[in-house]
């Protein structure tokens, strides 16, 4: 039975817009990590998980289910991708968690990460489909040159970059007390596991709290990357939310210096998390291309009148040199 259930988003430090998108609609679990130009990568992030949620089929169970939703998934964004110039070539992770009776069915593409909580020991489930990791099993690569490498957020395989793609899929055999994470690259390439592992034990009694934490340190290792954490518990009791629950939302400012973590200063709103509609991903990514190109011509004058300011300081100093030299 899923007990305890929270997620936590947030933009860190470095990104304009969060790209990250996530599920947390019990028994379904699903994190995405968005990649592309401009907001392409918002869009393939959510519409990739909007085709989880819109896809049904979860009465059959099992990981061919999860393997279906996924296709279905990644035929949006390859369609979209296709068809619309401005998001050509976009794509996102997407990791995925099913619960069922006595066990944990997952779908993996990407370098998002499950991990597994029990007996306060942690262990990665899925196999990062990444530049590094590939050097890394080949033993071209230490681990300790791995975690510092400049290409390890380079992914070898992506939702929505083919017309199919292939799935990692494998079941858990889940047991009362197990924490599962879900999680972005945002966490995992500032926080290394054993920090996780730790903040996690820390604020076990309170789920959310250890995923605040957990986002509090990733800002604090430099915030690089969108932070995203899903996190779902196996107990006896039924199903309770872990406090609110917290939507992928518009971009809010970068968080200063002092700021670590969501706050509520951070202007990080609670929102629904029903289905977002196709149509309002695009309304939302139109209104943000509207906004940017109707700051283009405010700078652009902007510049001009610096421009001519200059002009005019420059030809006042010549007439005043010549006049100078003249008398």
């Amino acid at each position: 039975m899923i007990g305890r259930v929270a997620a936590v988003t947030d933009p860190g430090r470095k990104r304009r817009r969060n790209e990250d998108a996530y599920i947390l609609e019990p028994p379904l679990f699903a994190i995405a990590d968005g990649m592309g130009g401009a907001q392409a990568g918002e869009i393939a992030s959510r519409l990739a998980t909007a085709a989880l949620r819109e896809g049904g089929g979860l009465e059959t169970g099992g990981e061919q289910s999860i393997v279906d939703l996924i296709q279905e998934a990644n035929r949006r964004v390859y369609d979209r991708s296709s068809t619309d110039p401005n998001t050509s070539g976009m794509g996102t992770t997407i990791t995925v968690a099913l619960v069922e009776d006595g066990s944990v069915a997952f779908g993996h593409v990407g370098d998002s990460r499950a991990y597994l909580i029990r007996d306060a020991r942690m262990e990665q489930l899925t196999e990062d489909h990444s530049l590094v990791n590939e050097l890394l099993k080949t033993g071209r690569l230490s681990r300790e040159e791995a975690e510092v490498h400049p290409q390890r957020s380079v992914i070898t395989r992506a939702l929505g970059t083919d017309p199919d793609v292939d799935v990692d899929t494998f079941s858990v055999p889940a047991q009362k007390g197990d924490l599962f994470l879900l999680c972005s690259d945002g966490l995992t390439d500032m926080v290394s596991e054993g920090s996780i592992l730790s903040v996690v034990e820390r604020n076990r009694n309170d789920i959310e709290a250890a995923l605040r934490a957990l986002v509090k340190a990733a800002n604090r290792g430099g915030g690089q990357d969108n932070i995203t954490v899903v996190a779902f518990e196996i107990a006896d009791e039924p199903l309770a939310h872990d406090g609110d629950t917290r939507e992928q939302a518009r971009p809010v400012e970068a968080a200063s210096p002092e700021e670590d973590t969501l706050t509520e200063s951070d202007g990080v709103p609670v929102v629904d998390t029903g289905v977002i509609s196709v149509d309002e991903i695009d309304a939302e990514a139109a209104a943000r291309a509207d906004e940017e190109s109707a700051d283009r011509p405010r700078h652009f004058r902007q510049r001009v009148v610096a421009w001519l300011v200059v002009l005019v300081l420059a030809a006042a100093i010549v007439l005043f040199l010549l006049l100078r030299f003249a008398f």
